[in-house]
């Protein structure tokens, strides 16, 4: 196809942020068709996009010859039954995290995907951060020795104020821990390997929020164990008071090898910390240019805010694997293996007790 159309479901502020910048930057693509059951929110991505397709029905978007691929960014119940339908339909698909409200039905998806042999993304934005990058090729070079502690901490202040959809279990199937730690679970996974068994506790601290009733976790905390002998530490909180928000607040990554130890922090892109066994301390690490970014994203890194401006190359890397006839670098395999974490997690939650992967 010399055209490849795009169509869009869900078209709220992750779109605008992340998704069409990120199309934008590759050649010969058309968003085709946008989809939004909230009239306000379609027409604002209507102008934003010019698109001349709009719908509230995700089916009449899936029926149009002329949209080859779907990115799909609704509440989290709709993952799923919209997924399956798109695969039903022969569309490659990028859809939000987390791809289904539970590990059965994600790799239901992810294995109907493979047999459909369509293009499947699960978006992990935060593994196209550059600093992430460069990590990950460190370890697989050896430089941290055999793998020994991973620790994450993300924390956040959202305050008590009205989260929506995402503080209503039945849209959403869990709150911070399928918002934010399902990306650091998918960070360990990424760079250390499978875990075998974990225990863990949530927390819901604000059971009111904006006056409205929440009924989903404000913190989480995991230990996990590793298949290749190394522990985990994982805690996210929307309630640490001060902090602020997004790439303003604490996203912290460290691994600890026999050889050595790596830090990464989401707000500092293009630098690791990086300290030698028997050193005298960790120092900066400077993340060489070839990893700034994306293999086959032309983003100028003069453009924008290259804190925000990384998970653009996001949508590239979607679209040139449909174009290469290739898997992408995140499917909803990554998607599902994540998703088996934080079942277990909140197993273990209501248990009391490690469970086993």
């Amino acid at each position: 196809m010399s055209i490849l159309g795009v169509g869009i479901i869900g078209c709220g502020g992750i779109v605008l942020q992340n998704h069409l910048p990120g199309l934008a930057l590759c050649g010969d693509v058309r968003v085709a068709g946008l989809c939004d059951s909230d009239e306000r929110t379609l027409e604002r991505a209507r102008t934003e996009t010019g698109c001349s397709f709009v719908t509230t029905q995700y089916a009449e978007l899936l029926a149009r010859e002329d949209i080859h691929a779907v990115i799909i960014a609704t509440p989290n119940m709709l993952h799923f039954p919209i997924a399956m339908a798109a695969i039903a339909a022969d569309k490659h698909v990028l859809c939000e995290k987390p791809i289904a409200m539970n590990a059965v039905d994600a790799l239901v998806l992810a294995r109907s995907a493979d047999v459909a042999r369509v293009r499947h993304m699960t978006a992990f934005t935060y593994l196209f951060v550059p600093a992430m990058r460069y990590l990950k090729h460190l370890v697989g070079q050896g430089d941290l020795g055999e793998p020994r502690h991973y620790r994450s901490c993300r924390l956040q202040d959202w305050g008590t104020r009205d989260l929506g959809w995402r503080m209503v279990k039945k849209f959403a199937g869990t709150g911070e821990i399928g918002d934010m730690l399902s990306h650091r679970i998918n960070f360990a996974q990424h760079i250390v390997g499978p875990m075998t068994r974990l225990v863990a506790n949530v927390k819901t601290l604000t059971p009111i929020r904006g006056g409205k009733p929440n009924d989903t976790d404000d913190w989480v905390a995991i230990i996990a164990d590793f298949r290749n002998g190394a522990t985990g530490v994982l805690e996210s909180s929307k309630l640490a008071s001060g902090r602020n928000e997004s790439w303003r607040s604490l996203d912290y990554v460290e691994v600890n090898g026999s050889e050595g130890s790596f830090e990464f922090t989401t707000g500092k892109w293009n630098e690791l910390q990086y300290g030698r066994l028997g050193g005298p301390g960790m120092t900066v690490l400077p993340v060489p240019r070839e990893f700034w970014v994306w293999p086959g994203s032309n983003r100028n890194l003069g453009v924008g805010d290259p804190l925000v401006s990384f998970r653009y190359d996001q949508a590239v890397e979607f679209i040139n694997a449909i174009r290469e006839q290739r898997p992408c670098s995140v499917t909803f395999h990554e998607g599902a293996a994540a998703q088996t974490v934080m079942d277990a997690a909140l197993e273990s939650a209501q248990s009391g007790r490690w469970i086993d992967l």
